[in-house]
């Protein structure tokens, strides 16, 4: 490059950080490198194909124009991508090899450079913009509809039949349930049918895949990019919450949350847990999410399971036609397959697989001998403290929040006494860990509490029934 060169690009430099700003600047164009200035063209090169793309996108008119206001003559900018080689050039070079790096064209004219323009390896900042992996099988028409997911399912679909410019209902939706339940199949779901209409770009992430991708962005200097390519998606589903670590990352998962839902686009979470019981998120982020549309999702019930079951049946049907499961068999596994859908599942995979190696038919006695260790024994239910929140609320006619809250009045006071007993007697949670899940209170209060209840319970006939009719309800 010639001085006259390298002072013209200076001043385009100059020009683009005064245009975008210094911190657009610092992530996009900071690592843009002249390479030749030819006729009408110029030749820039960026180290990943990301920042290729992105600039092409966004700013390929703003480059022209800086380079025109020093080269009126110039009508086209040529941008590629520089592998980290070129970076490492040898100190000294046989006059050969120069030659060969510098061919002449047929008119007698040096000709450009031979630059190769294979892709450097993506950030991972970058390539979590591509999203999480989806499974193609987890899509609406596959998904199963039972009492326990109704109103879950419905929201879903909701958010994905919308259209860009629409208004949005519930912002953010947010789905919460066990392991195996199927918020995984709904909010792929969500993926697959938001961009199946190319109208609107859904991106699906792992809150494990946004942060290696946020701490990615940090490391190597791309964060705004990070952040300004996040917030233009149109739906943004982030599976998994409760793994969500870190407070720079928690932060600007806040940061995006609100940059999205004050832009009027949709967000979609699913965790195993409620807002309220993500203890290591900030409180604002808890908050940002209570305030949308929350959503459980219950566990399956027999009937639901059944549906389950014939669904899976019917898919693997599709590439074994001679496959078939009877009736007694699939209301055996439907009975005694209880803990989640993948282990439901995973019944129909093991039958499929002895039946079509051995060529023998499913029968109930071979389904009983393959699926054993799938048939958990009926251990007690294991009772969570915000199981009983919010049933001990339910049966009272008042809020969860009520309960942790400071308020003594008559009505508040004695559910809170019941649900702390209710804690201590049905969990292994300590005193300390029982005030600390009930606003903050002494082990002290807790205390009290359990030894009041206990007292009446002996006493009072109708606050007798009353907790046991709770403690029946949280173990079925």
């Amino acid at each position: 490059m010639t001085n006259m060169e390298q002072d013209r690009w200076t001043r385009v430099k100059g020009r683009l950080r005064t245009s975008v700003g210094e911190d657009v600047y610092t992530s996009w164009f900071a690592r843009m490198d002249l390479e030749a200035v030819q006729d009408e063209s110029v030749h820039l090169s960026v180290p990943t194909r990301f920042l290729k793309s992105w600039i092409q996108a966004h700013y390929a008119d703003r480059v022209l124009t800086c380079w025109q206001a020093e080269m009126p003559e110039v009508h086209r900018i040529d941008l590629t991508v520089r592998t980290a080689m070129r970076c490492a050039a040898p100190a000294k070079e046989a006059p050969a090899a120069a030659d060969q790096r510098r061919p002449e064209r047929v008119d007698g004219r040096p000709a450009p450079e031979l630059r190769s323009t294979a892709t450097a390896p993506v950030s991972a900042s970058h390539d979590a913009l591509g999203g999480s992996p989806l499974d193609p099988r987890l899509t609406f028409a596959s998904f199963v509809i039972g009492r326990s997911n109704t109103l879950a399912h419905a929201a879903a679909r909701q958010v994905a039949e919308g259209r860009r410019g629409d208004a949005v209902m519930f912002n953010p939706l947010y789905i919460h349930a066990g392991v195996g339940l199927g918020k995984t199949h709904l909010l792929q779901a969500v993926t697959w049918a938001g961009n199946s209409g190319n109208e609107r770009k859904v991106l699906y992430l792992t809150a494990e895949k946004f942060m290696y991708g946020f701490v990615a962005a940090l490391k190597t200097q791309t964060a705004l990019a990070f952040k300004e390519a996040l917030r233009g998606i149109d739906v943004l589903v982030i599976d998994d919450l409760q793994f969500l670590q870190g407070k720079s990352t928690q932060a600007e998962f806040c940061h995006t949350l609100n940059a999205l839902i004050d832009a009027g686009r949709q967000v979609v979470i699913a965790a195993d847990r409620p807002p309220s019981d993500l203890e290591s998120l900030d409180d604002r982020v808890r908050s940002r999410l209570a305030g949308g549309l929350v959503v459980e999702m219950g566990s399956l019930g027999e009937e639901l399971r059944l549906g389950i079951l014939k669904s899976r049946v019917a898919a693997a049907r599709a590439h074994h036609a001679s496959f078939d499961v009877p009736e007694p068999v699939l209301d055996y596994l439907a009975r005694t397959i209880t803990h989640n859908g993948r282990d439901l599942e995973g019944a129909i995979n093991r039958l499929l697989a002895h039946s079509k190696l051995n060529a023998t038919p499913v029968t109930l006695e071979m389904a009983e001998r393959e699926v054993r260790d799938l048939i958990r024994p009926q251990e007690p239910k294991r009772i969570k403290i915000e199981d009983i929140q919010r049933v001990v609320a339910r049966q009272y006619n008042v809020s969860r929040s009520d309960l942790l809250s400071s308020r003594r009045t008559a009505n508040v006071v004695r559910p809170r006494q019941v649900a702390m007993y209710l804690a201590k007697t049905l969990t292994l949670r300590s005193l300390p860990e029982i005030g600390r899940r009930f606003g903050g209170r002494d082990h002290t209060t807790v205390l009290h509490a359990v030894r009041k209840i206990e007292a009446l319970v002996s006493k009072d006939v109708a606050l007798s029934e009353e907790v046991e009719s709770l403690k029946r309800q949280l173990q079925e």
